[in-house]
């Protein structure tokens, strides 16, 4: 029973390399599940670009990963007073966004978060005069900005930064170092021109990890396959089939992130109207699932279990038997794959999806 991820290793380093020579001074991010990698596999890949600075979500990751990896770690959790007490190594680096979140870190390394427009956490303008009067007791690594991926007022991020920058320079902060994140190469160049004597390094995951999905695909293997006879009811619900259908059980479940789906802004009216075609087919217990045989996605024949999933197969077609693998595609920010298996080339032609792209994490 195994629901696979598996990594076309020199296309997938290939990009890494192209992407870190489009930014140099990058800084890798490894959080929540390590983008369906894992945080460990990601931390070495990481030493292997000779980077010595990655960033993690948590302190609780900083903790599992700082004795796997050998440079620092820039927690990107805002610090809070009070925190329950970890063992963390010389190298972390924690994020302060208000000055009055600050107790326990003289002598520690620490990066100031700004307030962007994605208005989540960080310093206001107004907030520099009281952060001036603690910060003197700490090794300031400087300044952070996490701007929003997607800026629909069509502002620009590199000016949401060059904004910041002119208001610190005027409060007379040290500039020597900004960390940015959703900048493109030309925004940082634009960045680096104006502010010559500033280091601007990029932060991201999403880029650098997943900007290729060529190289990785997830798969499933096949448990079992039924075919129903008409009539035929099945399931922990007892529904009654379709005839024509074949049941396939298939690795992957709920414990995967299978079945999973986060709550999406929409825009724009055919998006919409995707949106309520789908609950339709949802208020008919018509389930699309990410699983594919044949180049087509099959239906739910129930609702996903913990670690396998029951799927109505198209009847048009040769049904899969078990031991096939059949493509999946999940979002790789909530998938845990069983294994991870690493390749020097995965072909992928057999598992084009007609008429559909894969959903990217």
């Amino acid at each position: 029973m195994t629901l696979t991820l598996t990594i076309d290793t020199v296309r997938w380093r290939e990009h890494h390399r192209g992407v870190l020579d489009r930014f140099p001074g990058l800084v890798p991010v490894c959080k929540g599940n390590g983008y369906g990698f894992g945080h460990h596999r990601l931390m070495r890949e990481t030493a292997r670009l000779g980077i010595g600075l990655a960033a993690v979500g948590t302190v609780q990751e900083a903790a599992l990963v700082q004795d796997a990896f050998p440079g620092d770690l820039l927690v990107l959790t805002p610090y809070r007073n009070g925190e329950a007490p970890l063992e963390l190594s010389d190298g972390t680096v924690r994020v302060v966004s208000t000055p009055e979140h600050c107790d326990g870190l003289a002598g520690r390394r620490v990066v100031v978060e700004l307030m962007s427009s994605m208005r989540r956490h960080g310093i206001t303008e107004d907030d520099l005069p009281a952060l001036r009067a603690v910060m003197g007791g700490w090794e300031f690594e400087g300044f952070s900005i996490h701007l929003p991926l997607n800026r629909v007022d069509g502002a620009g991020g590199a000016g949401e930064v060059a904004s910041w920058m002119r208001r610190l320079r005027g409060a007379r902060m040290p500039l020597h170092r900004v960390f940015v994140s959703h900048l493109s190469a030309e925004e940082m160049a634009r960045l680096h021109a104006e502010f010559p004597r500033t280091s601007f390094r990029l932060r991201t995951g999403t880029k650098l990890w997943l900007g290729d999905p060529g190289a990785t695909r997830y798969h499933s293997r096949v448990l079992d396959v039924v075919p129903p006879e008409r009539g035929e009811r099945f399931g922990a619900g007892r529904r009654q089939p379709l005839s024509g259908r074949s049941l396939a059980v298939v690795a992957g479940g709920t414990s995967h992130g299978v079945g999973l789906r986060a709550p999406r802004r929409l825009s724009g009216l055919r998006e919409r109207a995707r949106h309520v075609a789908g609950i339709g087919h949802a208020c008919l217990n018509r389930h699309l699932s990410p699983f594919v045989w044949d180049g087509r996605r099959c239906r739910f024949a129930e609702p996903p279990r913990s670690q396998e999933s029951v799927l109505l197969v198209p009847g048009d077609g040769p049904p899969p038997v078990a031991g096939d693998e059949v493509a999946v595609q999940l979002r790789y920010t909530i998938t845990r794959p069983d294994r991870v298996v690493e390749e020097p080339r995965v072909p992928l032609d057999a598992f084009a999806v007609t008429g559909s792209a894969p959903e990217r994490g």
